[in-house]
Formats: structure tokens, C-alpha cells, sequence
């Protein structure tokens, strides 16, 4: 299979998925069918099983002028179950390191592993959610998350009665026959949540999956996909830009340096589950907040001071 390119910021044309839609070995039918305290690795998976595991990966992309140097030595476990989000400036190789994760794009050099299995190509027993929500537009709401199901010949009564019961659980249970022209944004990419949940993948891919949600939208979703993500005990990797939201979802947040991309500081989120929005203005969750802030500011990413601009 040829590799399939995205970049940091872009989504998939709906031609590129109908392409992939062909494909039931794809993973991409999960997204279109669908410190304070830092912890070192060593300590981290020596009281965890991990789930993911990343050892000196880096990816190089071969541009018209000049060679792309995206990632650079990553190395990152994961444990099964655990919520992970990743953060960093535009252009890091956040999306990318995602894309090698989902067997979408080789990398350049490492290896890592999903399960019991090393990633050497597209790996179909996972779900993605890009920032886009890529719903077909001649397809309901309903017919939308169960396309997943017709992909992978699953037993229609029970995708159905499956798809049901997530498009409940996100608040769309009198959506269900509605076209995509006729939801809101939050709305569209609860369809899309749902679709990558259908075949219960143990691994949940995201990228950056509410960017481009007004604020009250993308509170709702974070709730919403803590909700789904306590039932269905997977394991999630989460890109944002955002600190506030990396700190609410995360049990470890990954802190990036600019490209090429380097994993700079893994923050242990301590907060106790399940998580309310009210957390957000206790001392414990700005302090967290706050941790993040110091790394972006010593990597020069974040600057606010007197002089900085000098």
C-alpha cells in the first residue's frame, strides 16, 4: 500500500476517503467509517503494563528544496488504558507521530509497537478522529457510524443496536436520521467520535478533534469523551494545542519542542477521576497548568515577560 501523507494542520479530502473506504484493513476506517511531578519512562512502565510502546523514532520528509526533519529520537510507553495527550507548537510532528502510530506513514527510523505487535503498516484494530469531522453527507447521522460496520462486514442488528447506544451516550438520540448539513459543529464531530468507537477499538487515536469548536462546544466534548472513554476502557492518544485541556483529559501530558520534535517533559497529571469542569479553577489543576506554561517558556515557545521580545 502506498503511504499516505498528512500534514500537521490538514485533514483528509473526502476523495482520499473514499479511496481508504475500499480498504477494511485500513485504520483509517476508525475515523472515516468511520512533573506536578515529571516521571521518567523507566519508572513510569516499571509499576505499569504498557500498552504503546515508541523507541528512537524519527521521521524525515523529503521536500521540494530541502529534507523536513518532523521527529527526532522519541521515545514514549504508554500503559493500556491510560489517556495520554500530547502538546506542542505548530509544526512539531504532533499529527505525524500519530500517523506512524496508526501505520499510515513509515518512519524513518525506531520502532514501535501496538500490543503485542510491531507497527510495519496500517493497523486496522483502531479508531481515529481528525479535527474534521468527514462525514458523508448523503448519509444519516446513524448510517454514517454504522458505514464502519458495513466495511468490516460486521453483523448489522448488533452494529446498529452498538451505534444506538454511543450516538445516546453523546447526546444524539433524536439525531439519528439527521443529515450532516443539519448539525452543528459539536454535533458533527460526536457522529464522528462514535464512528471510530464502533468496532470498540482497545486504541483511540485523536488529532486535535476539537480545534475548531467554540469553547461551551468543546467543554461539552471533553465531558463527553471522558464519559466514553471510562466505558469503554481504551487506550488514548490525544493531539491538542490547548494546555487547559491536555491538563482536564490527561493522565500523562506529553510537552514536545519545535521541529524537530523532541518529547521535552512528561507531566503526571494527578487529579482525581471522574473529572468535572469545576476542577479548572481549583489551586491543583492551575498549578498543572502552570508546569506546562514553565517548559514552553524555557523552550522559548511562550513568551510574556518585559524584554522578551528584545
Amino acid at each position: 500500500m502506498s503511504s499516505l501523507r498528512i500534514t500537521e494542520d490538514a485533514a483528509p479530502s473526502q476523495s482520499t476517503l473514499r479511496g481508504w473506504f475500499k480498504r477494511s484493513s485500513n485504520p483509517a476506517c476508525g475515523a472515516v467509517l468511520n512533573r506536578a511531578g515529571a516521571v521518567s519512562q523507566s519508572d513510569y512502565v516499571s509499576i505499569h503494563k504498557d500498552y504503546i510502546s515508541i523507541r528512537g523514532t524519527s521521521k524525515s520528509f523529503v521536500g521540494r528544496n530541502a529534507v523536513v526533519h518532523a521527529l527526532s529520537e522519541v521515545d514514549l510507553d504508554i500503559a493500556d488504558g491510560e489517556f495520554v495527550s500530547v502538546i506542542g507548537p505548530s509544526g512539531c510532528g504532533k499529527s505525524t507521530l500519530l500517523m506512524l502510530l496508526a501505520g499510515l506513514e513509515p518512519a524513518s527510523s525506531g520502532t514501535m509497537r501496538v500490543g503485542n505487535k510491531n507497527v510495519d503498516g496500517p493497523t486496522p484494530d483502531l479508531g481515529i478522529v481528525f479535527q474534521q469531522d468527514v462525514l458523508l453527507e448523503w448519509r444519516t447521522a446513524l448510517q454514517n457510524v454504522l458505514l464502519q460496520a458495513e466495511i468490516r462486514g460486521q453483523d448489522k442488528t448488533a452494529a446498529t443496536a452498538r451505534a444506538k447506544e454511543l450516538l445516546a451516550m453523546v447526546g444524539l438520540q433524536n439525531f439519528l436520521d439527521a443529515y450532516p448539513y443539519e448539525l452543528s459543529g459539536g454535533m458533527r464531530q460526536r457522529v464522528s467520535i462514535c464512528r471510530a468507537l464502533l468496532h470498540a477499538p482497545p486504541l483511540l487515536l485523536m488529532d486535535e478533534p476539537f480545534g475548531a469548536l467554540d469553547a461551551l462546544t468543546r467543554d461539552q466534548l471533553q465531558i463527553d469523551l471522558l464519559r466514553l472513554w471510562s466505558k469503554q476502557k481504551m487506550t488514548v492518544m490525544f493531539i491538542t494545542h490547548s494546555i487547559s485541556e491536555a491538563v482536564f483529559l490527561s493522565d500523562r501530558i506529553v510537552v514536545m519542542s519545535s521541529r524537530p520534535g523532541r518529547i521535552e517533559e512528561i507531566i503526571k497529571i494527578d487529579l482525581p477521576r471522574p473529572r468535572r469542569l469545576s476542577m479548572r479553577e481549583t489551586p491543583e489543576f492551575l498549578a498543572y497548568m502552570q508546569k506546562v506554561t514553565a517548559v514552553f517558556k524555557t523552550l522559548g515557545v511562550l513568551r510574556d515577560e518585559e524584554g522578551d521580545d528584545e
